[in-house]
């Protein structure tokens, strides 16, 4: 493993990358309840591309075809006001991403090699929004050279714009443009303020936890210290895994529900007498992405096993049954709650319950360069409350690939204190090698 102090990302350049066209005075974009109830989590993203895909590929050609990205997603460029309620707003104002250059003293291969998660930080930018709403890009992209001649790119996508397939269409448009194709119309910006309708009987989510206020620093407090892990799955651990809980049975959950149902376990291992008895559940949503590709649309749905459920004892097949029939959707009740309040309280959703994000459907390694896919693509959060967060995507396909069931990744965001114990259950289930 290679030890962070002989990491070297260098030669640090910060600028800032618009809109090619001016938006023009006075717009505005105003987030809707879902929107504001994610504005404390923060999606990071690095796409790795070695040095085939990358040749020839210019700052100026990465920055050029921003220009011409950012003319439909104008509202990632603007900034953060209060209204006179304190209901926050973008304004359009042209602004701009932050664009940061870097280079690395290691190869692209040296650096997948180490599998040190933390060391990721170095690739992609961890700002937040605030203190000063007006001076916080909700966009930051970094792009980093590897001394072999391939890149990293690097994105930090604020959630308040928009779940992770806004985020990952975003990223594919780049892409399209670099290609020599338009990027995707939006729509669906920008959005007035959300007229009032009538509050449902009040019945406060389980999904969305209420903090104290954190005004302009939009960043969750944590009690605990948390810690972030990944680990790839073969297709042949998840086809074992699939056959320890479902036998020769044909009526099988899918893979993400069996994989979640063994975490869910462990983690419930991991808490004696604190065990989590209701998780959420985050994933698109198939019925609502037509053209409306910004903004948070994603289904967030708790799990509730009853408090009379023991975890530990309950069957994997009966945990990831629950996980794929049983879900609530809560967004409704979510969006009233904000509207109650004039958007004006803060929530956070992931880690108010044990989160399991699927980005099955997320088309992650969509962004091509050159009609390269990446080599490698890695998803993690930022603002992830004290009860943690699973995210599940694919391995690349054609990667490791075994009875049609194609390996998966996982990242895993936990407290420290009980990763380790997460980690060591996971290996008795056969789903971390030794070497992990």
């Amino acid at each position: 493993m290679v030890l962070e102090e002989e990491i070297e990302v260098y030669d640090v350049r910060l600028s800032s990358v618009g809109p090619g066209r001016a938006t023009g005075s006075d717009v505005f974009h105003s987030p809707g309840g879902l929107d504001l109830a994610m504005k404390l989590h923060y999606l990071r993203v690095v796409y790795f591309f070695d040095s085939e895909a990358a040749q020839d590929l210019t700052i100026m050609k990465i920055k050029d075809a921003m220009f011409t990205l950012f003319n439909p997603y104008f509202i990632t460029c603007g900034r953060f006001r209060r209204s006179e309620s304190g209901r926050p707003f973008i304004k359009c104002n042209d602004c701009g991403a932050r664009f940061i250059e870097a280079n690395c003293n290691k190869t692209l291969h040296q650096w997948l090699a180490t599998q040190d998660w933390p060391l990721y930080k170095f690739l992609v930018s961890h700002q937040v929004i605030g203190p000063d709403l007006s001076f916080s890009p909700p966009v930051l992209l970094q792009v980093t050279k590897f001394k072999c001649g391939g890149i990293s790119l690097g994105l930090s996508w604020a959630h308040v714009l928009g779940d992770p397939l806004s985020a990952s269409e975003f990223m594919n448009s780049w892409g399209q443009v670099m290609n020599n194709l338009g990027p995707k119309k939006l729509d669906n910006i920008p959005r007035p303020v959300p007229t009032s309708g009538q509050p449902g009987p009040e019945k406060d989510p389980v999904s969305a936890k209420r903090i104290d206020p954190v005004s302009d620093h939009w960043i969750p407090a944590n009690n605990n210290k948390m810690d972030t892990f990944s680990f790839h799955l073969t297709s042949s651990q998840m086809n074992y895994l699939q056959a320890q809980i479902w036998g020769p049975s044909l009526a099988q959950t899918p893979p993400f529900e069996s994989l979640c149902a063994m975490i869910w376990s462990c983690v419930a291992r991991a808490r004696p007498g604190s065990e989590p008895k209701i998780v959420t559940v985050c994933r698109p949503d198939p019925n609502n992405r037509a053209n409306d590709i910004i903004g948070n649309n994603q289904m967030i749905c708790k799990v509730e096993a009853g408090s009379e459920c023991c975890i530990v004892d309950t069957n994997l097949s009966v945990l990831a049954s629950m996980l794929a029939d049983q879900g609530v959707d809560e967004r409704k009740q979510i969006e009233e709650e904000i509207e109650r309040d004039e958007g004006v309280s803060d929530f956070f959703v992931y880690g108010a319950n044990l989160t399991f994000l699927d980005l099955e459907e997320t088309n992650v390694y969509g962004l091509q360069l050159k009609g390269h896919k990446p080599t490698f693509v890695y998803y993690t959060l930022q603002g992830v409350g004290d009860e943690g967060a699973v995210l599940v995507y694919p391995w690349p396909k054609g990667s490791t690939k075994n009875n049609g069931v194609d390996g998966k990744f996982v990242t895993m965001i936990l407290a420290e204190d009980e990763m380790v114990k997460v980690k060591s259950q996971l290996k008795l289930n056969g789903l971390l090698l030794e070497g992990n």
